[in-house]
């Protein structure tokens, strides 16, 4: 049974590996025998994260903020170890700009790297991923996937896209041996989300909204994305599962 959950041999690629949830996937799927490329923008984050993760890992550090930009990054990718397997998209920014404040630039940049870049960059790889017969992208949603926030218009627009993009990249590529599924975090201590955090007030009550009664930790990412990086979600596409404590149950 353990062989079904396993990605030993496996080339993963992981944006956003710097810090956060990306961080918490990247070194997982490495400590669980698969190599990994980690991507961001932040050369001394990256580095930090290969020296302190076990397995085999690599690092790029690229701006992935223009679309055009990560298409060309994906034969850089495969440098260290081959075409990847398994792409996990957790790279994201959230401008927190109120309705009335989105500004074109703002609003750009959001769309971009959390919706644009996931796309072209899983297109971009898909090739390799259809010769082998086999390939798993893991996106990233939100609860803002599908709830309002106050400050998140231009992030909800991008997350509510992942909901569609996932399920138009399993419509697509599925027939091909390659799954696209997304993972919808509640609240974790990230730098995206270190405004809530900083109001401890704020983020008792988060964790009261929820089934369960707390936050996440990054602990509570780690199998949800194995799941579907390994042979164990075979049959599983085009779905968000939400890892939120039942925040969304509520």
């Amino acid at each position: 049974m353990s062989e079904r959950f396993s990605v030993e041999g496996r080339v993963a690629c992981v944006t956003g590996a710097s810090g956060g949830l990306g961080r918490a996937v990247a070194s997982a799927l490495a400590e669980a025998g698969a190599s990994v490329v980690g991507v961001a923008r932040r050369q001394g984050a990256l580095e930090d994260w290969a020296a302190q993760t076990k397995g085999e890992t690599a690092i790029l550090a690229a701006d992935l903020s223009n679309p055009e930009d990560a298409t060309a990054l994906a034969p850089r990718i495969a440098e260290p170890f081959g075409a990847p397997d398994i792409l996990v998209n957790a790279a994201g920014i959230n401008t927190r700009q109120g309705a009335d404040d989105v500004t074109p630039e703002g609003w750009q940049i959001t769309l971009d790297l959390n919706l644009a870049v996931p796309f072209f960059l899983a297109q971009a790889m898909v090739p390799a991923m259809k010769a082998k017969g086999w390939g798993r992208i893991v996106n990233f949603a939100s609860l803002q996937t599908t709830r309002a926030f106050p400050g998140g218009l231009a992030y909800g627009a991008s997350k509510g896209g992942i909901a569609q993009l996932t399920r138009a990249m399993a419509h697509a590529w599925s027939p091909d041996g390659i799954t696209a599924n997304a993972l919808g975090p509640g609240f974790f201590p990230t730098e995206l989300t270190a405004p809530v955090f900083a109001d401890a007030e704020r983020a008792a009550r988060n964790a009261e909204q929820t089934c369960i009664g707390r936050n996440g930790t990054m602990a509570d990412i780690v199998g949800p994305a194995l799941f579907f990086c390994s042979p164990a979600s075979d049959y599983v596409t085009g779905q968000i599962l939400m890892v939120d404590g039942g925040f969304t149950a509520r």
